[in-house]
């Protein structure tokens, strides 16, 4: 399996685990941290459904994209329509929520800042060890010489 293909297949995994947690954290926290964790969950949803169409795109490039699409559906709140549908189609106000708030964009931005830590930190360990560089140091290696000094003339 490729190093794309993989990627890809963990980020499904983690997509699939981030809506079970999410719908969780929906129906049994019923607080401001909840509604928070649950917007900044579905930001991280974003992140990781954006990565796996753009796999190879980098983890901030990644991040902003996921906050402004998810900035766009809080923004489209604003008009109604997503309030509507969410009275008449059963789910989709888990995907485009009612009404606009203020904070949900700090949970977005929370979110998906989060999900892009996290995935700098995954790529870079992963760079690390698949390309046979020590991540720990050798005890009793050897340090680095020093450059050897030419005459001055």
């Amino acid at each position: 399996m490729s190093t794309v293909a993989l990627r890809r297949a963990l980020l499904i995994v983690a997509a699939i685990a981030t809506v079970v947690v999410g719908l969780t954290v929906h129906e049994t926290v019923d607080s401001w941290a909840g509604a928070f964790a649950g917007d900044a969950l579905y930001a991280v949803l974003v992140f990781l459904l954006v990565a796996v169409v753009a796999v190879r795109a980098p983890s901030a490039v990644v991040g902003g994209i996921a906050f402004a699409l998810c900035a766009a559906v809080e923004v489209f709140q604003l008009t109604g329509v997503p309030a509507y549908l969410s009275a008449t189609i059963p789910g989709v106000e888990l995907v485009l929520g009612s009404t606009f708030q203020w904070i949900d964009l700090l949970a977005y931005l929370f979110g998906a800042a989060l999900a892009a830590a996290v995935d700098v930190g995954v790529r870079t360990r992963a760079a690390g060890s698949s390309r046979g560089v020590r991540t720990t140091p050798s005890s009793g290696a050897p340090g680095r010489r020093p450059p050897a000094r030419t005459p001055s003339r």
